[in-house]
């Protein structure tokens, strides 16, 4: 998971194990990967499929795939959290006013006094700015803490296991179009495996003995299980995207000045659409960094951008 070591919720021993573990799913993913890999590329493609076009053809759309839908993933794992601006930061004097305030309506007085010249749309359901006791900040519109993280994040939509890593405003293009492409790998290997898969069923052709055939079998089961609920999942985000709406917001709708509104940040499709994936066509369908709020009270597009820039070159 991409995050400031400062903000780590976990230390010493127990910490590290806690770290550890969050990252048995990503390894789970990445070894169902390196199986299918060589069953498809070894198996299926060099000592089962005997036309050689077939199998030049089916090893090139394959590998291309294969590229897309793991470069996505990379970047949805490493891509680092868009963590709240320094300016949305109560200063120690302001914290110490939180502190020693006795009541409810003196700690919003303060809230609401350093958050005037801050431009939030988003409220409590009292009508208050939102505040997180444990970052020590103003929440951004959108912004959410994600207990796993140990900090607020930038238009939080999830936080997801199988990333180690929360799906938030940095990375979200870079998930939909892994949950996309990742699909498409799953049904291509369904498509291409399918009358190998039937003819090893059958045992009709004497290669498909021993442990090549029973690979074959395996793959095709597992791939048509991840295309279900790949689709399932995209086509769901699909919908999130056109109404600019995160899985946070479906559940619960965001609080503006007028009330609950599960529609108040949606922009039109189009614009929508853009919110996430950007204003440049050539980079919509590419797991590279390209996107802006139309409508952000948190950032400009060109700080996120060199902020994203700075990141990859220290790293």
């Amino acid at each position: 998971m991409a995050t400031n070591t400062d903000f780590r919720p976990n230390s010493g021993f127990c910490g590290i194990c806690v770290r550890v573990m969050k990252w048995v799913p990503v390894l789970f993913i990445l070894c169902v990967v390196i199986w299918s890999y060589y069953v498809y590329v070894v198996q299926l493609c060099i000592l089962t499929v005997e036309p050689y076009f077939e199998k030049i053809v089916y090893l090139l759309i394959y590998h291309v795939l294969f590229v897309i839908f793991m470069w996505s993933y990379w970047q949805t794992i490493f891509t680092p959290l868009g963590l709240v601006p320094k300016k949305f930061k109560l200063p120690n004097d302001e914290i110490e006013k939180l502190r020693r305030a006795s009541t409810e309506h003196s700690r919003r007085m303060v809230i609401e006094a350093f958050a005037q010249n801050l431009t939030i749309y988003n409220r409590t359901e009292n009508g208050g700015f939102r505040y997180c006791d444990k970052c020590q900040h103003i929440k951004p519109d959108r912004a959410h803490h994600c207990s796993v993280c140990g900090v607020c994040v930038l238009k939080m939509d999830h936080h997801c296991p199988w990333v180690n890593n929360c799906v938030s405003f940095t990375n979200y293009k870079f998930f939909v179009l892994f949950l996309g492409y990742s699909f498409l790998y799953c049904l291509f290997i369904v498509l291409t495996t399918l009358h190998y898969f039937i003819l090893s069923w059958k045992h009709l052709q004497g290669e498909f003995e021993g442990s090549g055939r029973l690979h074959i079998i395996f793959l095709f089961f597992v791939a048509v299980m991840f295309a279900i609920s790949l689709v399932c999942l995209f086509c769901y985000h699909c919908y999130l995207v056109s109404h600019n709406r995160s899985t946070l917001e479906t559940f619960r709708a965001p609080i503006f000045m007028t009330g609950p509104d599960k529609n108040g940040f949606s922009l039109g499709k189009y614009n929508n659409f853009r919110e996430v994936f950007g204003d440049q066509k050539s980079l919509w369908f590419l797991p590279i960094f390209s996107r802006y709020l139309f409508t952000s009270t948190f950032f400009s597009y060109l700080k996120v951008l060199k902020w994203y820039i700075l990141y990859w070159i220290i790293i």
